[in-house]
């Protein structure tokens, strides 16, 4: 093999190896029918969580959409409290915190869920969702506050911690009006 094709073929691997560890993104995660379509398996693994907890498809995907904008290894933005070890330990699609997801794969019984699995993470927002309708009566159609209590907890939900948070009031409206969105997509569009 001569010097020239031994570097083609150096080359040529190193690119394709560099091209497969690139992640993968969708390319419209504004329209839930596109996301749907390019991510086959996606609507059948929130449509499973649809039927096991009743928890619309839109309102998951506008609580991950939010959480994650459906980037399986999501962490959140790293800054200086968790360069002093303060850092969230919230992490994949439904940027669940190590001891929330330590309890739903105990509860649910789900002991080998990831959360950079999307099936495991609808799973997780549809479990923790019927929690806020079964505790807090939070109906399952309210995206807005379901995604309130999904953000501060039953606890803080109870305690109305999100009143002294302007921030989260204007981030859970918009949850609502996306799983609006999400639903007259979906309700446009033919997965078969």
């Amino acid at each position: 093999m001569s010097k020239i094709s031994f570097l083609v073929l150096c080359l040529a691997t190193y690119l394709l190896t560099a091209c497969s560890t690139i992640p993968l993104t969708l390319h419209n995660t504004e329209n839930l029918c596109a996301t749907f379509k390019e991510k086959r398996g996606w609507y059948n693994a929130s449509n499973a969580t649809f039927k096991k907890w009743g928890i619309p498809i839109p309102v998951q995907m506008a609580i991950m959409h939010q959480e994650s904008h459906f980037v399986a290894d999501a962490t959140p933005p790293s800054g200086f409290f968790s360069w002093l070890g303060f850092g969230s330990s919230a992490y994949g699609y439904p940027q669940a915190k190590d001891e929330t997801w330590r309890d739903y794969q105990r509860k649910s019984g789900n002991n080998s869920a990831a959360r950079d699995n999307f099936a495991d993470a609808c799973d997780f927002i549809g479990w923790y969702s019927q929690i806020s309708y079964k505790k807090l009566g939070i109906a399952k159609t309210d995206a807005r506050n379901l995604y309130l209590a999904y953000h501060d907890g039953h606890g803080g939900f109870q305690k109305q911690t999100y009143n002294q948070k302007p921030w989260l009031l204007q981030i859970s409206n918009k949850v609502a009006n996306r799983a609006q969105l999400f639903q007259q997509q979906l309700s446009a569009c033919s997965l078969q």
